[in-house]
């Protein structure tokens, strides 16, 4: 075999191997419940339950906020997130969690939010928590 042709064959598995790694980790949009059934990152799409209670307290542990949220399929869930609590969430009209299932919590490491806006054009927040990766049980 000649080394040109030996050399594009290298380059083509190299770009196979890329294509593959990038695929695998990205992350899709689901509900609650593909969450529970699925290992890998998942972006959901949902409502802030306004009638459950929010916990932050800044001086117990600044990087702790949960909530309770509805998907755009209506299930209900426990959020977790490892970060502060962003500012004017309760006012959000949409949020977009981007994290993983642990039990029957959902750990957010990002969260954007749609916030409603005085202006014409829609103000999106995002918020991403600190490197801290759980382990997948």
């Amino acid at each position: 075999m000649k080394k040109s042709s030996i050399l594009g064959i290298i380059v083509i598995a190299v770009a196979i191997c890329i294509i593959i790694s990038t695929y695998a980790d990205t992350s899709t949009y689901g509900s609650f419940k593909e969450a529970k059934t699925t290992h890998s990152e998942l972006h959901v799409v949902g409502h802030l339950n306004k009638q459950k209670q929010l916990i932050y307290d800044a001086k117990k542990d600044a990087n702790y906020f949960s909530f309770f949220m509805k998907d755009n399929k209506g299930e209900e869930c426990k959020i977790v997130f490892a970060g502060t609590k962003p500012q004017d969430f309760e006012r959000s009209e949409q949020i977009v969690l981007t994290g993983q299932m642990v039990g029957n919590e959902f750990h957010a490491s990002k969260i954007l939010m749609k916030c409603p806006s005085k202006y014409t054009q829609d103000k999106i927040d995002v918020t991403e928590a600190k490197a801290t990766k759980q382990a997948s049980i």
